[in-house]
């Protein structure tokens, strides 16, 4: 299982936080079920980090007729909203929710140039909150195609997520597929498409970065 580079300090962190009390358990705690109970419990908490932070390998053939998913989650917004930030008109929204146990790198949906980059702090609603798009910390990349197309990606953070990371700026080539970044302990991201995309997916959709084709053009 590879791990992602976000998680390599949090997990070393965390291996020695566990492998200090399981010492102090063998040595302090009599009660032999009690001492396997909690040993084993520690353990599987420290595998449920890793798995947090694990990242499967999904190479990509570029394909510009397609828009990949830039997330692992399920779709639970799809909508025409007036998009406020960057293009102030009418787009087509779709969401997609990271529960703890989806992968959380994020990746470029197409191939293009990085137009727009913005990061803005804000609150921590809940990920499925109407509002998180707009008032909750997030980033704002706009990505423009070599035949003038532009998606907008947005990564929200939630009530349990406090860390967004993006690894993109103004001005940088990117390649369909590539990591955009990584959302750290569950959270959103949001899709703009222009009015009139066909959208391949519906609400309740479980979707794969890399993989599920949310639309095309």
């Amino acid at each position: 299982m590879r791990i992602h580079k976000e998680g390599i300090i949090i997990i070393l962190v965390f291996f020695l936080v566990i492998s200090s009390f399981n010492l102090i358990i063998y040595w302090a705690v009599r009660n032999t079920w009690l001492q396997s109970i909690l040993i084993i419990a520690s353990i599987a908490f420290l595998f449920m980090v890793l798995w947090f932070f694990r990242n499967p390998d999904r190479s990509v053939i570029p394909n510009d007729s397609l828009v990949l998913s830039s997330a692992d989650g399920k779709v639970v917004v799809i909508e025409e909203v007036m998009e406020k930030e960057y293009f102030k008109d009418r787009r087509i929204q779709v969401s997609i929710f990271m529960s703890p146990l989806n992968v959380h790198a994020n990746r470029y949906p197409i191939s293009g140039v990085v137009n727009y980059y913005k990061y803005h702090p804000g609150k921590y609603l809940v990920a499925w909150h109407p509002k998180s798009s707009e008032l909750n910390e997030r980033s704002t990349i706009v990505i423009k195609d070599s035949h003038g197309k532009m998606i907008l990606v947005r990564q929200i953070a939630g009530a349990v997520a406090r860390r967004i990371v993006s690894y993109t700026y103004e001005g940088k080539q990117v390649i369909q597929g590539d990591e955009l970044g990584f959302i750290k302990f569950g959270s959103r991201v949001d899709m703009f498409f222009p009015v009139g995309t066909k959208i391949n997916v519906k609400i309740g959709d479980v979707v794969t970065g890399n993989r599920t084709v949310i639309a095309d053009w």
